[in-house]
């Protein structure tokens, strides 16, 4: 397994709509252990494909805390079949956009389908922490970055915020 780095805002990648899989072969299955890998190092609880420059309907979570054992779960070609009206803020943090925190509402239960690390369908209810997270890591395969729900003023600080922390970081 390789980790490899992840994109940061303004990065225009992160833009991109991604593609869907065809089919999940060996190569897709290596893309999701370097991802998994990669979200571990940052750390992060998920990673889409896009935040390490591939444009491919991929995502990788594990909502494990401190303690736990791992809960990994693999998304390729995730799809939202259905969802409530009732909202979730929630706190949202992102690896593209490293130290800035804001709050995001998201439908607090979402039918999700999607194919698993094997290729094979599933089709389950996401509710709380695992809707929000599966949200957000849909948006970045549709070129969305939460910071894109904030206000213009604030979206332009995290993005300032970001880009500072990297010069300070390549200068250090």
């Amino acid at each position: 397994m390789t980790i490899r780095p992840i994109l940061t805002v303004p990065n225009p990648i992160l833009k991109q709509v991604s593609k869907p899989v065809e089919k999940v072969t060996d190569e897709t299955r290596k893309l999701m252990d370097d991802m998994l890998e990669t979200m571990y190092a940052a750390p992060g609880i998920g990673l889409a494909a896009i935040q390490i420059g591939v444009p491919l309907n991929v995502i990788v979570m594990d909502l494990a805390r401190d303690g736990e054992q791992p809960q990994v779960k693999y998304f390729v070609n995730p799809e939202i079949l259905e969802d409530v009206e009732e909202l979730n803020p929630y706190e949202e943090g992102c690896l593209s956009v490293p130290d800035v925190f804001d709050t995001v509402e998201r439908p607090e239960r979402v039918k999700l389908t999607y194919l698993d690390y094997n290729g094979e369908r599933v089709t389950e209810w996401c509710e709380g922490l695992y809707a929000t997270c599966i949200q957000h890591e849909m948006d970045h395969l549709k070129g969305i970055v939460f910071i894109d729900y904030l206000s213009r003023l604030k979206r332009d600080r995290a993005v300032k915020k970001v880009v500072k922390a990297g010069k300070l970081k390549a200068a250090g």
